[in-house]
């Protein structure tokens, strides 16, 4: 059974346009995760640098985003299996307020610290 304090329809919408949001800025985030041409006659060393750092901060974002689909996915599968809301540490049900604010959270508040 879903956690009975919530409307499941409202969090399977919201769900799923956060994922629908996350893979719109994954895609428009693409060029800035390219390989970064280090051609020294068109620009010099520190733009390379900041090129090459721009780069690696787009990448660690897009692993960060990566992650948070996967925790989607994941709490839209426990909304079809009927367990959305359990804490998979106890299994009691994790605060409503707590799910309100992060729609994929898998611990209750006790157990997440």
């Amino acid at each position: 059974m879903n956690h009975p304090d919530l409307d499941m329809e409202a969090v399977r919408t919201r769900l799923e346009a956060l994922r629908d949001d996350l893979l719109a800025q994954s895609v428009s985030s693409q060029t800035a995760r390219d390989t970064v041409i280090l051609d020294q006659t068109s620009v010099g060393r520190l733009s390379r640098m900041d090129a090459l750092q721009g780069q690696a901060m787009a990448q660690a974002e897009e692993e960060r985003r990566q992650l948070t689909l996967k925790r989607i996915a994941s709490a839209l599968v426990r909304i079809e299996r009927g367990e959305y809301g359990e804490c998979i540490a106890c299994g009691d049900w994790i605060g409503a307020r707590r799910l309100e604010g992060d729609p994929v959270a898998l611990k209750c508040i006790e157990c997440a610290e």
